[in-house]
């Protein structure tokens, strides 16, 4: 288990309630620490990683939904994301999500988000807790020349001015409860309108997500797609892709 600081360095991130910042030390893994303590410290616990390069974090989820409905908490999580990074960015810059859990800036893979919920849990039952996770680079620590790996960037690569991880968190922090507020007040369509709008469309293609979150795609002959994603939350593309980097 990773160590933790002292609650005065929680206290660096500036977040609204229901929020309870818990800091790791710098190589951390929030996502798995905030799965090992999803269970007793409940909702809102928020685990981030004391990084200037990377932001990384992850938020304990109280669903109300059955397992099978309540993962499209994912989606909320990633349009809160593309949001954030969206409201720091310099005019013109291009930001989308790859489907279903990585985010590109100006179509380089800037990081992505990802999904857990507790093992061996039935789809038809309300689980206790979910953790969504997040890793976002936002600088370029490498001595690699960036021209040598188009594909991946950070954020001050994209001229994000002056631009920090706790900015991120917290950022993120509030776009999620507004989502979150959305969805409970209006239905899920919020959340998915959301999402949807930052997606990379194809031409002629519209997009919707079902009850289990599944991704349909409708092209302009009126044929149907669907992406699963259930398979797709159990091994983040994304994460391999950057893992090499952090």
């Amino acid at each position: 288990m990773p160590l933790v600081t002292r609650a005065a360095g929680a206290s660096e991130l500036k977040l609204p309630p229901p929020y309870e910042p818990l800091r790791l030390r710098e190589y951390g893994d929030a996502f798995a620490h905030a799965i090992a303590v999803a269970p007793r410290r409940g909702a809102g616990t928020l685990v981030h990683v004391g990084r200037f390069d990377l932001a990384e974090f992850a938020v304990v989820l109280e669903p109300k939904d059955p397992l099978a409905k309540a993962r499209r908490a994912f989606y909320a999580g990633m349009a809160a994301l593309a949001d954030t990074i969206a409201a720091a960015a310099p005019p013109e810059t291009a930001i989308h999500i790859d489907w279903p859990d990585a985010l590109y800036v100006n179509w380089g893979l800037v990081g992505g988000g990802r999904l857990a919920w507790p093992a061996k849990m039935e789809a038809n039952k309300i689980p206790d807790w979910l953790v969504f996770g997040s890793m976002i680079r936002t600088a370029n620590k490498t001595t690699v020349d960036p021209g040598l790996t188009p594909n991946l960037t950070a954020l001050d690569e994209e001229g994000f001015a002056e631009i920090t991880s706790n900015h991120v968190i917290e950022s993120f922090a509030r776009n999620l409860m507004l989502l979150l507020n959305d969805w409970q007040e209006s239905g899920f369509a919020a959340v998915s309108k959301a999402y949807c709008e930052r997606l990379s469309h194809e031409n002629g293609k519209n997009w919707h997500i079902d009850d289990n979150g599944d991704l349909i795609s409708l092209n302009a002959n009126r044929q149907t797609e669907r992406k699963a994603l259930l398979p797709r939350l159990a091994k983040p593309a994304w994460l391999d892709v950057l893992g090499g980097d952090m």
